[in-house]
C-alpha cells in the first residue's frame, strides 16, 4: 500500500493553484498555517479541524517497558504525545461513504 507523500511542497503549490496567489504567498501561507497548529499544539491546546479532525496532545505517565530482545525492564519516563482524532466525515470519505450529514468530530 505504498502511496505518495504530500509535502509542504505540494500543499503550497495547490494553494497556488486553486487560490491565485503567488507562489510565494502560497508558501508562506501553508507555513503560517502549519506553524500556528504547532505553536497550538506546543501550548497543549486541541486543534479541531472541522470535517478532519482533532489534534490533541495527551500526557502519558511514567511506565516500566520491557526490551523485546533481552527481557530487561526499563523505566520509561512521563512524555506528551499527540493524538490525531479523523472526523466522521474524513472516515467516510476515505471509506468511499456517504459523509454523514452533522459532525462534531
Amino acid at each position: 500500500m505504498a502511496g505518495k507523500t504530500v509535502t509542504r511542497a505540494d500543499l503550497s503549490e495547490a494553494v497556488y493553484q486553486r487560490v491565485g496567489l503567488s507562489r510565494t504567498e502560497s508558501a508562506a501561507l501553508v507555513e503560517t498555517v502549519l506553524s500556528e497548529i504547532c505553536g497550538c499544539l506546543s501550548s497543549g491546546e486541541t486543534v479541531k479541524l472541522s470535517s478532519f479532525g482533532s489534534f490533541v496532545v495527551r500526557d502519558k505517565g511514567k511506565r516500566v517497558g520491557r526490551n523485546p530482545k533481552t527481557g530487561v525492564e526499563v523505566a520509561i519516563e512521563p512524555r506528551r504525545v499527540m493524538v490525531f482524532k479523523p472526523s466522521n466525515v474524513l472516515k467516510a470519505r476515505i471509506n468511499g461513504e456517504a459523509a454523514p450529514e452533522d459532525d462534531d468530530s
